[in-house]
């Protein structure tokens, strides 16, 4: 059997956090079964993983509005005066227009010079923008003077050295993609999808009221407070689940041994990877509880499903540990319907392995645990 999926499971107690907010402040839910949870959106846990993995192979991506000013802070940063800067950066978004065949170009913003859509680019390509104007300088000169006429359709730069950079790609773009309705060319399609994270069981939100003290008036006994407020927080047992299609990524990447090791740095991002949200009034950095991972030949199989029961606490426990026992007892029901035709590993690590045979091999470590699982991605 070939490889053509490689899945991980997540169980993560979460203490006292506000992880992702909806637009009240309060922390997001979602009703499964007949309870609600709290819920942590795929893109918020993913832009977490996103910077871990850009950590982990030193080439980071942006995602911005802000195209013209990345490129006219180059230009200027080499010597070149702001209004010239300002004209080539302009050009650069004149140039695109043109490719995209848009009459009415990429928008601006006259006041904040914010163009109109999200561009999302490894960064060294804004230096490639850049290098591409001051080669062009004296051209990009002589439209600004007006001694340079362009045709009509022509592009105020070389089309298809703008094109070129635009379409440029890292890891984290090969692995989560990237869309651009404006420019169809530079699309990546993602080899990683991601599910929104929930709590095992149901939660309610806590209310926090607080007070922030005037140090001066405390120095001058007057009594009251500086500030006061309330925020919503929660807690919980959180189910992940992510699959890589590893056809996907090696089509993205050309390589397939560049595919495997890229799949090995995103398992250990999203094992380790925080959101960051209110971090420095909650600091939530715990660890999952367990890890599960399996490698397919067939298709991605979620286990989302066990907990649309909510996971009921003991009265002398917590959700932690019966949440395990559930996704094991969940998965050994779903190999069993499905066979294991389509199963070349299966395997976990987890803080107590009491009862979890259900979940394959037993790995000491999350290192091992993706090891294991890579070698058997290598050898199909």
């Amino acid at each position: 059997m070939t490889a053509r999926y490689v899945e991980i499971h997540l169980l993560q107690t979460i203490p006292y956090a506000n992880l992702n907010r909806d637009d009240l402040g309060s922390p997001k839910s979602v009703r499964f079964g007949y309870a609600d949870r709290t819920r942590v959106s795929s893109q918020c846990w993913k832009r977490a993983v996103r910077q871990e993995v850009e950590t982990s192979t030193g080439d980071t991506a942006k995602r911005t509005r802000r195209l013209p000013q990345a490129i006219q802070g180059r230009l200027t940063h080499r010597g070149w005066e702001s209004e010239l800067a300002t004209y080539a950066a302009a050009q650069v978004m004149a140039t695109l227009a043109t490719i995209a065949g848009r009459a009415d170009g990429f928008k601006v913003d006259k006041e904040t010079g914010e163009a109109q859509v999200l561009f999302y680019l490894p960064e060294r390509a804004f230096d490639e923008l850049a290098d591409l104007c001051v080669v062009q300088r004296e051209r990009l000169i002589g439209l600004r003077s007006g001694t340079v006429k362009l045709k009509k359709g022509e592009a105020p730069l070389p089309a298809d050295g703008v094109r070129e950079v635009m379409g440029r790609r890292n890891d984290v773009i090969n692995l989560f993609g990237r869309m651009l309705a404006e420019l169809p060319g530079t699309n990546v399609d993602g080899a990683v999808q991601v599910a929104h994270a929930f709590t095992t069981h149901a939660t309610d939100p806590q209310v926090d009221f607080f007070t922030a003290v005037d140090d001066l008036k405390a120095d001058a006994d007057q009594t009251g407070s500086g500030h006061m407020n309330s925020a919503e927080f929660s807690t919980g047992t959180f189910y992940r689940y992510a699959s890589v299609n590893l056809d996907d990524l090696s089509n993205n990447l050309g390589d397939p041994a560049t595919a495997v090791e890229l799949t090995t740095a995103f398992l250990s991002a999203f094992i380790t990877a925080m959101p960051q949200a209110k971090k420095n009034s909650t600091a939530p950095f715990t660890v999952p509880d367990l890890a599960y991972v399996t490698v397919r030949a067939d298709r991605p199989v979620s286990l989302a499903s066990a907990f649309e029961t909510p996971v009921r606490a003991p009265l002398d426990s917590g959700y932690a540990e019966p949440s395990r026992q559930r996704l094991a007892d969940y998965a050994g029901r779903i190999h069993r319907l499905l066979g294991d035709r389509g199963l070349i590993f299966h395997g976990h690590a987890t803080i107590d392995d009491k009862g979890l045979e259900q979940l394959g091999d037993a790995c000491q470590s999350f290192d091992s645990l993706i090891a294991a699982a890579v070698d058997h991605v290598r050898t199909r």
